[in-house]
């Protein structure tokens, strides 16, 4: 991977890092095919069991696009006609929030600053976000007479209701980690010296989980959002069936009849 972006596999646990805290972790070219290829590698990885996304620095997650660069791409897109500049998102948002929210295992956000534009979409796109004090939110698109991308308009709606989603998107204003607490936007808000000790506990602990269980759950939640009671009552049977033929639920009803801690293959 390239050192805009930092990848480590530890005992289950795919550690990503975006590694721009210069630019607050803004999203060059590099760093958004390096991002795309690592959240990609991670996902395929049958030895990863768990995903914790998070930054370097202290001042931001991901302020979303480098607009330095940016401006850049949009003069000489308008010299040479081709419009390639806006096809980033196809090519670099679309797959990375497919990969992350798609993942078959769990994926944790440590937000250690601001997370903004398409930053703010990756953190949504994940499964569980945990939040330094010190951190904040803002759409930001309007802001650069942009709409949304990185799937926001999807996941905002669905985590805070459309109305605050609408109010947000229209109006980029900054979100404190308690307002986002508060707006169910983070799971947990803690003291920012203390956010990768407790992501990356948070997320060694799901590694060492049932993780054809998580993959199930995290299936069975995303197909319920867009279909009828009665169709996901069939996709519960189906996945249900697939986590109950699994290792680790044979691992599991015996640990829980012998009053021992189950230690799951993940498979």
């Amino acid at each position: 991977m390239a050192d805009t972006v930092l990848y480590e596999v530890s005992d289950g646990l795919a550690t990503i890092t975006l590694n721009r805290p210069e630019a607050m972790n803004a999203l060059n070219v590099a760093a958004k095919v390096a991002l795309r290829d690592a959240v990609r590698a991670a996902a395929d990885d049958d030895a990863v069991r768990a995903v914790l996304l998070t930054a370097a620095g202290e001042r931001a997650f991901c302020v979303g696009q480098d607009l330095k660069e940016h401006i850049g791409l949009l003069a000489a897109d308008r010299e040479n006609g081709s419009g390639q500049t806006m096809s980033t998102v196809r090519e670099h948002y679309n797959p990375i929030v497919r990969a992350i929210a798609g993942a078959p295992k769990p994926v944790v956000a440590a937000v250690n600053g601001v997370a903004a534009g398409a930053g703010f979409g990756f953190a949504l796109a994940a499964d569980y976000r945990i939040v330094a004090e010190t951190a904040k939110f803002n759409t930001s698109f309007a802001g650069v007479a942009l709409t949304a991308d990185s799937g926001i308009s999807w996941t905002l709606p669905r985590v805070i209701g459309p109305s605050r989603a609408t109010d947000l998107l229209l109006f980029p204003r900054n979100i404190s980690a308690q307002e986002a607490y508060e707006l169910g936007i983070a799971n947990r808000v803690v003291p920012a010296d203390e956010l990768r000790a407790e992501a990356e506990k948070v997320a060694r602990g799901l590694a060492q989980g049932p993780t054809v269980a998580f993959a199930a759950l995290k299936e069975s939640v995303a197909y319920g959002m867009s279909h009828s009671l009665e169709e996901t009552l069939e996709k519960e049977d189906e996945l249900q069936s697939r986590a109950g033929s699994s290792e680790d639920h044979g691992i599991a009803v015996r640990a829980f009849v012998n009053k021992e801690k189950p230690e799951y293959l993940g498979r």
